[in-house]
């Protein structure tokens, strides 16, 4: 017996990839919901068996037997199915940054809108796997995290908790997307003649996922320095990460750190000292690839971090908790 799954917003490049890597899992039952009338539908080809699609309401939801919702929505648009969801018993994971933040004043700060579900922060997980499994299972609201924070996290948590690193001398994450991680409602600053030949930076000092790095990798917020770039490329994102050692560690301690910190991650790939991913390397995955190079002569450390700002950094990492919260295998469609 399959569980019946929505998905809000699937139109976008993360909604989008959400349907395709749910059309392989073995126990979902895709439902598109349609949230917005004016929306135009793609040509479809003929043949194939159509996804169904319903109303964007709870009652749709209800009659249609929906166990769990993906919002692949801006903020606002998820805070709102949230509050109507989550008392019908409904279980939602989150793609937006609505439930990210742990507060409605943080939220503001950095999101600069007001939140209109204060109260539900208290119910809500934040989604990454990789540190807060436990935390995840069997709950009703999942907060997706972002895609640089995903990236960030994963490689600055183990070096911090091990100690390895001295934060208080400043970490730098030079951070490169590509264009799709701006959605796909069309700006000037991302149609094809304004990024093609081109690169450039944007949100400098008050980048909206700068919280969710200092929240959740152990460092304060004073310790540091987050820049992203847009890449003329589809999808993917690497970040070069800059440390200042501790404790005088040669590369293999730098390895163990990370080897023990996920030798059991399904979703994490280590490469040895001196060897560093690519977007290549992980694109169209739900991996997050380190790599890392260590001068121990002068303490200077740059660790690489690459995933698919689509998979790992938000539709793929949505499914991973999915996968948590109804008790199937972590790994199920996305392996």
């Amino acid at each position: 017996m399959k569980i019946h799954v929505g998905i809000v917003g699937y139109r976008g490049y993360s909604g989008a990839e959400a349907v395709r890597i749910l059309s392989k899992h073995k126990h979902i039952e895709v439902f598109l919901m349609e949230h917005r009338q004016d929306a135009e539908h793609r040509p479809e080809p003929l043949g194939g068996q159509p996804v169904q699609r319903i109303a964007c309401t709870v009652d749709a939801a209800v009659s249609n037997g929906i166990h769990a919702v993906l919002l692949a929505t801006p903020p606002d648009v998820s805070i709102a199915l949230t509050k109507d969801l989550l008392p019908k018993g409904i279980k939602v994971v989150d793609l937006s940054g609505a439930f990210r933040l742990k507060s409605a004043e943080t939220f503001t700060r950095w999101y600069k809108e007001d939140h209109h579900a204060p109260e539900l922060f208290a119910d809500a997980v934040y989604g990454l796997p990789e540190f807060y499994r436990d935390a995840i299972v069997g709950k009703q609201l999942i907060s997706n995290p972002g895609c640089y924070p995903t990236a960030a996290n994963l490689a600055i948590r183990p070096l911090v908790a091990a100690g390895v690193v001295d934060p208080s001398k400043g970490i730098i994450c030079d951070a490169k997307s590509g264009v799709s991680g701006a959605g796909r409602k069309p700006t000037l600053k991302t149609m094809f003649s304004e990024v093609a030949e081109n690169f450039n930076v944007y949100s400098v000092l008050n980048h909206r996922h700068v919280p969710e790095i200092f929240m959740n990798s152990g460092i304060a917020q004073d310790e540091i320095s987050f820049t992203a770039h847009l890449l003329p490329i589809h999808r993917g994102i690497l970040e070069t990460i800059y440390f200042r050692t501790k404790g005088n560690p040669d590369a293999n301690r730098i390895l163990e750190v990370y080897q023990a910190a996920y030798a059991n991650e399904p979703f994490v790939r280590l490469y040895e000292p001196g060897k560093l991913p690519d977007i290549q390397s992980a694109v169209r995955t739900n991996f997050c690839d380190i790599g890392f190079q260590l001068d121990a002569a002068s303490g200077r450390l740059v660790v690489v971090s690459v995933i698919d700002n689509l998979v790992k950094g938000a539709a793929g990492q949505a499914i991973q908790n999915l996968n948590l919260i109804s008790g199937f295998a972590e790994t199920e469609g996305l392996l």
